[in-house]
């Protein structure tokens, strides 16, 4: 069983290598992972093209929604966009929140933040930055960001709820997030959840919907919407590098389910306090 910080360093490692490849080729794997198909398995199967702010170069088909789709930016708004690879989501924030708000994209794969920096500076996006680090430990200050959007990243970090929690403290009171990402009605196989290549690949890190959205809750956030919920489904050629024929047949008779979700939620304007007595909350 690898360890948290193993896990980190593989994902950062195949990142990496994906910052260095193009979209064509990331979209003939899973997520990029390098498992390839023959029948050209993209788990990114919405079209950016409709959406304002869109840099095709930026774009690496690394996502499973739309976030920013459903974001209710507004203008002059802080945004930040948690694994902001080369900068996709990033950019098309600005476009929303225009040139009054502010973008940050954070990433810990140093070669994305190179490659976002670059796309950045090429189109003279002043108010869009990319800062390096860790999103359960984001390096930004606490009530910072009016909206916090991710695309298919929280499924790649061993401490959801780590990440959940810095959510919270860098929103401000009143702000949201909106998060798509890969989640599970049921049990994938051992050897499905244990590969590496398929936690690269966004299926093997995801949680349970249920157990997702629980850990939303715990963590104090309100208003908690699933804005979109899609079925993926994993080709069998990919599928077959982990499982026989015997174990293929069983895991589709299953009722196991792929699902790429986008999750709203809003941290609240005032935070509850615990009370502390028969008097203190009258």
């Amino acid at each position: 069983m690898q360890t948290q910080e193993q896990i980190k360093d593989m994902v950062r490692q195949k990142y990496s290598e994906i910052a260095l490849q193009d979209k064509e080729t990331n979209q003939s794997a899973c997520c990029g992972s390098g498992c390839c198909s023959t029948e050209v398995y993209n788990i990114m199967s919405d079209d950016y093209n409709q959406l304002e702010g869109y840099n095709p170069d930026a774009d690496l088909g690394l996502g499973c929604g739309l976030p920013t789709q459903f974001a209710k930016i507004k203008k002059g708004d802080v945004v930040i966009d948690l694994g902001s690879g080369a900068g996709n989501d990033a950019f098309i924030a600005r476009h929303e929140t225009g040139e009054t708000g502010k973008v940050i994209g954070i990433d810990f794969t140093p070669a994305m933040i190179e490659r976002a920096r670059l796309n950045a500076e090429a189109r003279g996006f002043h108010n869009v930055e990319f800062r390096q680090g860790d999103i359960e430990h984001m390096p930004v200050t606490a009530n910072t960001a009016d909206v916090i959007v991710s695309n298919c990243v929280l499924n790649l970090v061993p401490n959801k709820d780590g990440v959940i929690k810095d959510i919270y403290r860098v929103l401000k009171p009143g702000g949201h997030f909106s998060i798509s990402d890969i989640v599970l009605e049921g049990d994938l196989p051992t050897t499905i959840r244990e590969a590496a290549e398929m936690y690269a690949g966004c299926v093997s890190g995801a949680i349970q919907k249920n157990e997702y959205l629980e850990l939303i809750k715990a963590n104090g956030f309100e208003h908690i919407t699933v804005q979109k919920d899609k079925a993926i489904v994993i080709p069998d050629d990919i599928l077959s590098q982990y499982l026989d024929a015997e174990q293929l047949a069983a895991f589709k008779l299953s009722g196991t389910g792929i699902r790429s979700v986008t999750v709203y939620a809003e941290k609240p304007v005032e935070e509850k306090k615990a009370c502390c007595g028969p008097d203190c909350c009258n």
